[in-house]
């Protein structure tokens, strides 16, 4: 900055008035201003020795106010529910927190990270970056992820946006699934064995439906309520369909997932969340129900055209069997999992967690563990109660 002062003197009236002016001539760079100032000088000339000082007060500075940056907080990749443009009510996002993000990248710097790294990127991530760009931590974790994995799941990666979008908003993604199925085996074949007592093996075919059926219940169970990164802006249909997608999209991925800057859920989109998971749980019941009761009623079949045993018990129905699934998804496993996941939720955000990674890891497997063997004992008493086993 550059500073420049007057000064002037003024007789009048048996008196002599001295102003000073100083500004401050900004530079391009420089928003500040310096107010003008002045001080009177009293003189009598009969009273050669006595002056007085008046000095006037200057005006308040007022700070600049700087605008904030055009893109707003869900542009070029979020959690889930970042396509509603801000919160639960439609307003439009205000930028706030980007940083648990990092800097939005433009095209020519994420093409420039990838071919650094020596990495193709898959072609809605490509198009995401021309278009919107890509916040850095998704970037980043995407290619540390390719780079550090096995075969499978570096192809899956690429090839699979469904979990690569998982892997990048929660790393710990597949340590979960993999428990999950893990405990759920292992939980299955415990609540199996001490349900159907001494006709275990006599129903050796229903339960090999269960575990065929859990398997991939248990992926479904995971990667539903799963929080996700959503890269770019999604494909909406028109019509009715769009504006349904469009409320689905802007719910939570759980009924108890965390707020977080520029994105914030009512409690009317969390009981919608809740409602809405059930319906997926309960298709996905109802689907694995129809294909795993199927294998197990084609293998019960086949064993009595075979050789008929006065101990078979009958074949169960293959709808109601397939519905009783859908139901207790829908129900009991909705219900149960929206409460871990928020339970995991607390404790891997916890400091302590954060410092020892293992704390999370162990929490995971003892409220899963607990958890599938009361669902898969649960399970039993239901089929029981129903008639359908």
């Amino acid at each position: 900055m550059r500073l420049s002062s007057s000064l002037s003197f003024t007789i009048a009236n048996n008196s002599i008035t001295c102003t000073t002016t100083t500004n401050q001539q900004p530079q391009s760079n420089n928003n500040n201003t310096f107010p003008s100032f002045s001080i009177t000088l009293n003189h009598s000339l009969h009273k050669p020795h006595l002056f007085r000082i008046h000095c006037i007060k200057p005006d308040p500075i007022t700070p600049l106010e700087y605008p904030k940056s055009d893109h707003g907080g869900n542009d070029g990749g979020d959690f889930n529910g970042g396509d509603n443009g801000g919160d639960g009510n439609g307003e439009e996002g205000d930028g706030e927190g980007d940083e648990e993000f990092g800097p939005l990248l433009n095209f020519e710097a994420v093409m420039k990270e990838a071919e650094a790294r020596g990495v193709t990127l898959p072609s809605d991530m490509e198009e995401a970056a021309r278009i919107t760009g890509i916040r850095e931590m998704f970037l980043l974790r995407y290619l540390e992820l390719l780079q550090g994995s096995a075969w499978p799941l570096a192809f899956l990666m690429k090839n699979c946006s469904m979990l690569r979008n998982r892997m990048l908003a929660d790393p710990s993604f597949l340590f979960k699934v993999g428990t999950e199925i893990v405990i759920d085996s292992c939980c299955a074949t415990f609540a199996e064995v001490r349900q159907r007592g001494k006709d275990f093996w006599a129903e050796f075919e229903l339960y090999a439906a269960d575990l065929l059926v859990g398997v991939v219940v248990d992926i479904a169970l995971v990667g539903l309520l799963a929080p996700y990164a959503r890269i770019g802006k999604p494909s909406l249909s028109k019509g009715l369909l769009g504006r349904i997608q469009h409320v689905c999209a802007a719910l939570p991925s759980s009924v108890f997932e965390a707020q977080r800057p520029g994105c914030k859920f009512t409690v009317m989109q969390r009981v919608a969340t809740f409602f809405y998971k059930g319906a997926l749980y309960g298709s996905v019941g109802f689907g694995c129900g129809i294909v795993g009761q199927g294998i197990a009623n084609m293998i019960m079949n086949a064993k009595r055209n075979i050789s008929k045993s006065e101990h078979d018990i009958p074949v169960p129905p293959l709808l109601q069997s397939a519905a009783l699934w859908g139901f207790f998804l829908a129900v009991s496993s909705n219900a149960r999992y929206q409460i871990i996941n928020a339970l995991e939720s607390l404790v891997e955000s916890s400091p302590v967690a954060k410092k020892v990674p293992l704390v999370a890891m162990a929490f995971t497997v003892g409220v899963r563990f607990g958890n599938n063997i009361y669902g898969g004992m649960q399970f039993v008493d239901w089929a029981k109660s129903s008639g359908i086993q």
